[in-house]
């Protein structure tokens, strides 16, 4: 277990653990020496091999004491992502062995939130068997954002085909917008620009809060410098306006800040630092 929010537990499910792309092709606008800011920020997150960006993909299970809800779905296995051959047709137990630690299995899962609908948040949403991709949570709702869905639907991509259209045609979705309230411990946080219906994940239990970032931050860098772009941001404008007001809502609160790319343990809390911001582990 990753932590707990009041009497909800909170459990890291880690899919992939590896190099990315280069610091200066994911943050465009950082300047020349974004690698090293963010190692002299987050130590350790650049591979000194192939000078990559190490990221986590990992979801968040929450065990409330009503629901199981996993919190975004990450890359999967067998999905068509040619231009990432790290993820790929890939065959891998990692996500699988997770949720097993954590004492779930695909049958107890209630609810399976997406926070977008990109391929590393949405690939275990659907398996492939016996040729056809079918929903790997045969029990749960899936909650996906309704600007999300609809601007992946008229894309048509190959990741909208394999891992989200089989669910909407399974009839397990059910599409939500910011402000929406899952139980009485979970609610979303409109952090649109990274997609048009981006969402942050809020976990309260009376004095006790924590939030799941999604993509609104990659790295804890970006608490120093909230105004990067990020390269698969569709509004970098946007996010960065989004970025921000969600590092000022979480260092007012002082909440526990899980973040989905976050370098390991991926757990902390944000305070205001000036102008800017700064991560304590």
């Amino acid at each position: 277990m990753l932590c707990k929010i009041g009497d909800v537990e909170v459990w890291r499910i880690l899919d992939i653990h590896g190099p990315f792309l280069l610091p200066e092709q994911l943050y465009p606008t950082a300047g020349p020496d974004v690698a090293a800011i963010i190692e002299s920020h987050a130590p350790g997150s650049v591979c000194p091999a192939s000078g990559k960006l190490i990221l986590p993909i990992q979801g968040f299970l929450l065990k409330t004491p009503t629901h199981n809800i996993l919190v975004d779905s990450c890359v999967g296995n067998d999905k068509t992502i040619p231009g990432n051959p790290a993820w790929h047709q890939r065959s891998d137990t990692r996500f699988v062995s997770s949720l097993v630690a954590a004492g779930v299995n695909f049958g107890d899962i209630d609810y399976v939130l997406c926070t977008h609908l990109h391929t590393d948040h949405v690939g275990w949403n659907t398996q492939l068997v016996d040729g056809r991709w079918v929903p790997t949570f045969p029990n749960a709702r899936y909650l996906m954002p309704t600007a999300d869905e609809a601007f992946q639907r008229a894309q048509g991509t190959e990741m909208y085909n394999e891992s989200v259209l089989p669910v909407v045609e399974a009839g397990q979705t059910e599409l939500v917008q910011a402000g929406h309230e899952l139980g009485d411990h979970v609610s979303l946080i409109p952090t649109p620009g990274h997609t048009p219906g981006h969402v942050s994940v809020m976990v309260n239990i009376g004095h006790c809060e924590a939030v799941i970032t999604g993509d609104a931050l990659h790295s804890t860098a970006q608490c120093w410098h909230p105004d990067w772009h990020f390269k698969f941001d569709v509004d970098p404008e946007m996010a960065v306006t989004s970025r921000i007001q969600l590092l000022e809502r979480v260092s007012e609160s002082g909440c526990i800040v899980l973040g989905s790319h976050f370098s390991l343990p991926s757990i902390g809390r944000v305070s205001a630092n000036g102008a800017t911001f700064q991560w304590h582990e």
